[in-house]
């Protein structure tokens, strides 16, 4: 009679772990669609390899669209900026090499330590910083 109560504690625990790898597998999945699909918003490449004006544009690109700059690493290569205008927005960007002819640039927005998913903040940054770059690279002021 032991023998049975006990086979039958370890299918029922055995189904019940199934269910729950399944439906882990599951969430892990859909995690992963969402984040590559918000990484895509996130980055843009650019045809540059001079890492140090690409993060005195990101800086200046910034303090256009009304964030204050409270860090920048250029030994990292990153930049953070806050946003107060009734609402916190910080985001914080990065600039990699990607490749031999290129630099990778990402940002990634928190609003009220939460974490951006909307492209529309990221579309408005890359936006700007396009125009920057533009001008930068055609030595305008």
């Amino acid at each position: 009679m032991k023998k049975i109560a006990i086979a039958a504690t370890v299918a029922v625990l055995t189904l019940f772990v199934a269910a729950c790898q399944s439906d882990s597998r599951k969430q892990v999945l859909a995690s992963t669609a969402s984040a590559v699909q918000l990484r895509s918003i996130q980055s843009r490449a650019f045809d540059t390899t001079d890492q140090q004006k690409t993060l005195r544009t990101v800086i200046a690109t910034l303090q256009d669209l009304g964030f204050v700059v409270d860090n920048a690493n250029a030994t990292l290569g990153t930049v953070s900026g806050t946003k107060l205008d009734g609402y916190a927005l910080r985001m914080t960007v990065s600039v990699r090499p990607r490749g031999t002819t290129q630099l990778l640039v990402r940002a990634n927005a928190d609003y009220n330590n939460q974490a951006v998913e909307d492209p529309l903040p990221y579309q408005q940054f890359f936006a700007a910083l396009e125009k920057a770059m533009f001008l930068t690279a055609q030595q305008v002021d």
